[in-house]
């Protein structure tokens, strides 16, 4: 068997076992992916102050959208509803339908995942997917020096550049390399997206002055450097503000 056949088989079988942890969901072609229970790893004691401490946490089970929410598929909640549109639904690369969905407020993504009966991720929920059970700095591993299978943006924030092949957004699906252990896309890069969690410092640390007042952003985005583009940077956000061009969202449902 030659190399290009060996990876071929490789990839192939990942497919079939991320295929089995997914089912159809209630969002057209953005399936739900299975997250098993058990113990995993929460916040780091190397980064920011707001990521500490490190400590091994026993999760729940959930399920998580595959991919982030596209245009398409908030145009399909809006026009069900009556909801507001999102702030750049006609914008000419942004608006496009295979891009996440952006220009969104907080209270705009929890009304989209509550009308298909989800809710936004938690923070841990977040992190549980992005870092696997064993904390990993990336979805696709430890790695985030080289080619960085993801869309993001200059060395220095906070700009977007085209050298992974877009200015900005990036089709949902895109950057199949950079998934996670269970198969979930962009969950660092493309656009940041919105946690159920209200900003306050971890265990064990001194209340913030902002602590309450912001919702948590996870992820980095198109025009993130690398340095926010790890599993466990948190970003406090004006849970009102509907105006971002890089901020987005996915639901999640969890297990009984």
């Amino acid at each position: 068997m030659s190399m290009s056949e060996f990876y071929a088989v490789a990839t192939l079988i990942a497919l079939i076992s991320h295929a089995v942890a997914a089912d159809a969901g209630p969002i057209a072609d953005n399936p739900l992916i299975e997250i098993s229970a058990g113990p995993f790893v929460f916040g780091r004691d190397d980064g920011p102050e707001n990521e500490r401490p490190r400590r091994v946490l026993e999760g729940q089970a959930f399920a998580i959208n595959r991919t982030e929410i596209t245009n398409r598929q908030y145009r399909r909640f809006v026009e069900e509803t009556g909801h507001r549109a999102a702030f750049y639904s006609n914008h000419p690369a942004l608006g496009l339908d295979d891009r996440p969905v952006v220009g969104v407020s907080w209270g705009d993504a929890m009304a989209f995942c509550r009308h298909y009966g989800l809710t936004l991720p938690s923070e841990q929920q977040y992190e549980r997917a992005a870092r696997g059970a064993n904390g990993a700095a990336f979805p696709w591993g430890e790695n985030g020096e080289k080619v960085v299978p993801a869309n993001f943006g200059t060395d220095n924030c906070c700009s977007g550049d085209a050298r992974d092949g877009y200015p900005m957004t990036a089709p949902v699906d895109a950057f199949a390399d950079g998934a996670s252990e269970e198969g979930v896309l962009n969950l660092v890069g493309n656009v940041w997206e919105w946690t159920s969690d209200i900003y306050a410092p971890y265990d064990n640390q001194a209340a913030a002055a902002s602590a309450g007042q912001y919702r948590v952003l996870r992820g980095g985005s198109w025009n993130s450097d690398r340095d926010h583009l790890t599993t466990t940077y948190r970003l406090a956000y004006d849970p009102e503000f509907r105006f971002a061009a890089n901020g987005g969202f996915r639901c999640v449902r969890s297990e009984p």
